[in-house]
């Protein structure tokens, strides 16, 4: 259908005219404040099943693993615990923060060359089907060390929602319908996977219900077994035989992996320091190496610190944030990577001082066509010469993926956005388990020299941006989206909305997206370039992609000063997500 969502923004003035499909109105509510503890997710019965650990007794961490596993249940296409993923966790008993970095990790195999075919890159779509292109998952691992050293319930106890769901079913809506039809021929390929997801080579129709026992088997084989039973025992074997001999249909080939039961057996989640820094007095907290949300986000907030953006015309003060993230951007994909390998600059990086140098690159009536990186090595502490690398040039990174936020009744936070990385991962259901595996090799570059190349034990480059903001020491909002190297811009762009542009957490998070990534052009939604605001920044020399469509589908939480908090979830895109409060204000 065509939604005409009327002044998306109240200081847009035009219709922004978009075409999407929604559930009914009914299905889901995508803000909702109360006292105790919220969420916002982009699917009701992930939200439920939120609620419903909170409401016997669950902290926010196990709250947030019994929302995720239901995630993994009913948007099987952008997460699961063939994955991995990154949480940012508040203790507020202690007042720190800490990050689970449990992205997934290449094979022992792997190396620089591996993508490479007679000295050429593979075919992307290729190397996606296929066992190449899955890493060691890294989700199971994450969840049981948040549940382990923060939570307060048993696997059993967390997963029992997800179960539930698997077991009864869910509802198809026209959304799924509509991202099953997007997979269509990789589905086909695998007859694990299309004996869950296709009927008789079609998708289910919307409002049909769509079971899965066997993610209820490998949920339940968790929940008895703990993390072990992914890693050591009979679901690790059936992911390794999936990954090295895929099971394909009839005239069907595709390229088999390379992993092993070592490197199962060797996985480990990482406790990683959070990215700290600070914008127009907000405490921002953001996840570190390998992700590079952190870090691009906390240099493009610090080159925009340097305006008054509330005293500029809108579109001056977006014009400056498209040419930050622009900046931002061309750093990140000269220097950052998985911090086990490389030695990314950055301090320099995080620097008022750099983030002052970077600013004098802005013209700020003309857009650049392309920013080279800058030299962040003079403005930390490092005494060694480093090679000041070149650029490199924007890669493909899967777009799909899926953010959740959650608080409890205590104060405890989880910001946390997990993947397979693109729609369906690779493809791949492991038979009997019911679960997709990802394709997060392919975020790795396929050719080198580059931080960001593949390597043994390496964990590619992502842009997820899970966030948590802070304002005299209390939490003051949570943030995070789906969207591939978009997570970056979209999660920029709402706080650049909600604290420079004063617009409410709803309105920042439903107004037009537009990341702006050192391309040629800036990705835009669809009916944005009809919009006043568009031709006032075409003026100026922002470009537009030729090719627009819906950018990411984010959560948040505001905490309010009167105590309660706001869940807010999309209010259009992705089918409308679902934000609930324990005990709902009214």
């Amino acid at each position: 259908m065509i939604f005409r969502h009327p002044s998306v923004c109240p200081l847009l003035v035009s219709t922004i005219v978009v075409t999407l499909t929604l559930q009914p109105a009914w299905a889901k509510t995508p803000v909702a404040t109360g006292t105790g503890g919220a969420v916002a997710t982009i699917s009701a019965p992930a939200s439920k099943a939120a609620i419903a650990i909170l409401d016997q007794g669950g902290n926010a961490i196990d709250a947030a693993v019994a929302a995720a596993a239901t995630l993994g249940v009913t948007d099987p296409f952008s997460c699961g615990i063939g994955g991995g993923g990154f949480m940012v966790i508040y203790l507020a008993k202690d007042k720190r923060v800490i990050t689970i970095d449990h992205r997934e990790t290449a094979p022992a195999s792997f190396s620089p060359t591996v993508f490479l075919d007679q000295g050429k890159p593979m075919d992307f779509e290729t190397v996606v089907a296929s066992g190449m292109s899955a890493g060691v998952p890294g989700t199971v691992r994450g969840w049981d060390e948040a549940l382990t050293r923060y939570g307060s319930m048993s696997f059993k106890q967390v997963l029992a929602p997800a179960v539930k769901v698997a077991t009864d079913g869910f509802t198809v809506s026209d959304n799924f319908n509509r991202l099953l039809g997007i997979n269509l021929v990789k589905f086909g390929k695998f007859p694990a996977t299309a004996a869950i997801y296709l009927k008789n080579g079609k998708p289910p129709v919307a409002g049909s219900v769509l079971r899965n026992p066997d993610l209820a088997r490998a949920y339940r084989e968790l929940g008895a077994g703990g993390a072990k039973a992914f890693y050591t025992g009979k679901m690790g074997r059936a992911v390794i035989d999936a990954v090295n001999r895929p099971t394909v249909a009839a005239g069907a080939s595709v390229r088999r992996g390379n992993m092993t039961m070592a490197d199962l057996a060797n996985y480990e989640a990482r406790l990683r320091l959070p990215v700290h820094s600070t914008y127009r007095g907000y405490d921002v907290y953001g996840m570190p190496l390998p992700s590079s949300g952190g870090v691009a986000i906390a240099e493009a907030l610090n080159i925009l610190e340097g305006y008054d953006l509330k005293a500029m015309p809108r579109d001056q003060a977006e014009h400056l944030y498209l040419e930050a993230s622009r900046l931002a951007f061309a750093d990140r994909n000269a220097y950052l990577a998985d911090p086990e390998f490389v030695d990314a600059p950055v301090a320099g990086l995080l620097s008022k001082n750099y983030a002052a140098r970077r600013r004098e690159a802005i013209d700020p009536t003309r857009a650049a066509l392309h920013a080279p990186a800058g030299d962040p090595y003079p403005f930390q502490n490092d005494t060694s010469v480093p090679l000041r690398p070149a650029g490199y040039k924007l890669l493909s990174e899967g777009a799909h993926t899926t953010h959740l936020t959650v608080s409890d009744k205590d104060g405890n936070i989880v910001s946390y956005t997990y993947t397979i990385e693109s729609w369906g991962g690779s493809g791949m259901v492991v038979p009997g388990y019911g679960f997709l595996l990802n394709n997060e090799m392919t975020d790795f570059d396929f050719t080198g020299p580059a931080p960001n190349v593949p390597e043994a034990g390496k964990r590619p480059r992502s842009s997820m941006s899970p966030t948590l903001a802070f304002k005299d020491g209390k939490p003051a909002f949570s943030i995070g989206s789906p969207g591939g190297a978009t997570i970056i811009t979209t999660v920029l762009q709402t706080i650049f909305n909600y604290i420079d542009l004063g617009l409410p957490m709803p309105q920042a998070v439903d107004a037009p997206r537009l990341s702006e990534r050192n391309g040629m052009a800036t990705d835009i939604e669809p009916g944005y370039t009809t919009l006043p605001a568009a031709q006032a920044l075409a003026k100026r020399g922002q470009r537009w992609s030729a090719e627009p469509e819906e950018i990411g589908a984010a959560n948040a939480l505001v905490f309010n000063p009167d105590g309660t908090v706001t869940a807010v979830s999309e209010g259009w895109r992705h089918g409308v997500g679902s934000a609930m409060a324990q005990k709902a204000a009214h």
